[in-house]
Formats: structure tokens, sequence, C-alpha cells
């Protein structure tokens, strides 16, 4: 089942239990997909890959807004932003513990002989092909930083 289908079912489920948080966060996930597939022109299915990175992208979107609401002590703002985060991370593959990803790091580093921050990019590069949507760049970012600096 494609992720349009799964997002189709859940919108329906929402709808029927009057779920507006999930409504809502399922409509955006919805709409960007659409967004998606006519930006190019032709109307063609995401790849999987694709569809993962726009629902990261989504939920990045969501937790930084209310990263920024709670700065700001708007909770009342922050709290549907982290629900709606929460819905959309559902259908997001099973997310790596940072210690996973320490370890791929760490053998990233040993394969490409990284010694300083200028082979980040490499590294960087590496373990984003391996982790495929499993991690955020952030925590992949400031790991590889860390390791690299020391």
């Amino acid at each position: 089942m494609s992720l349009s289908a799964k997002i189709m079912e859940a919108l329906k489920a929402a709808m029927k239990n009057k779920d507006t948080v999930a409504l809502q966060a399922l409509r955006s996930v919805k709409s960007a997909i659409l967004l998606a597939q006519t930006q190019s022109g032709a109307k063609q299915e995401l790849s999987h890959q694709d569809e993962i990175k726009l629902l990261q992208k989504l939920v990045k979107q969501r937790k930084d807004s209310a990263a920024i609401f709670t700065t700001q002590g708007r909770a009342d703002l922050a709290d549907p932003e982290l629900a709606e985060a929460a819905v959309i991370e559902q259908f997001l593959p099973q997310q790596l513990s940072e210690a996973e990803v320490s370890v791929m790091v760490d053998a990233a580093i040993t394969a490409t002989g990284a010694s300083s921050m200028a082979d980040m990019g490499k590294v960087m590069g590496m373990v984003t092909k391996e982790v495929s949507g499993r991690a955020d760049g952030k925590t992949i970012s400031t790991l590889v930083k860390a390791r690299l600096s020391s």
C-alpha cells in the first residue's frame, strides 16, 4: 500500500472519529503530496524516498514551530504543533536511536579516513545514505561534528 493510500485511510478514520488534530495533520500531508506530484509538471507518483523526505520536512516544520512558540511562552500554540508532528511521525519508518546513529558515524569516519572538519561532507553523505530517513540530519550533523572536532 502506497503512502498516499495509507494517508487516505487514516484521513477517513480521523473524519469518522472526529479527531480534528489528526484530520488537520493528514490534510496537510495530503496537500504536500499533491503539490510535490504536480510541481514537476507531470502527474506522477512520488518515490518512497521522496515521500519519506516530505514527511520528515513536515515533522521538522512543526517541531521548529513548536520550539519557537515554547520560547515565546505560547504553549497554547506549541501543543497542537507537537500533536500534529506525532500524527505525521506515525507514517515514518522507525527512527534510529542516537547510539545506533553514533555507531554508523564511527563506521563512516573509519571507512572514509576522515580526520578533520574538512572531511565532514564525506562522512555526512555516507551516513545520510545509510540511515535513509531513519534519523534526522541535525542528529547526524551533531554527532559527526563531535567526532571530527575531538
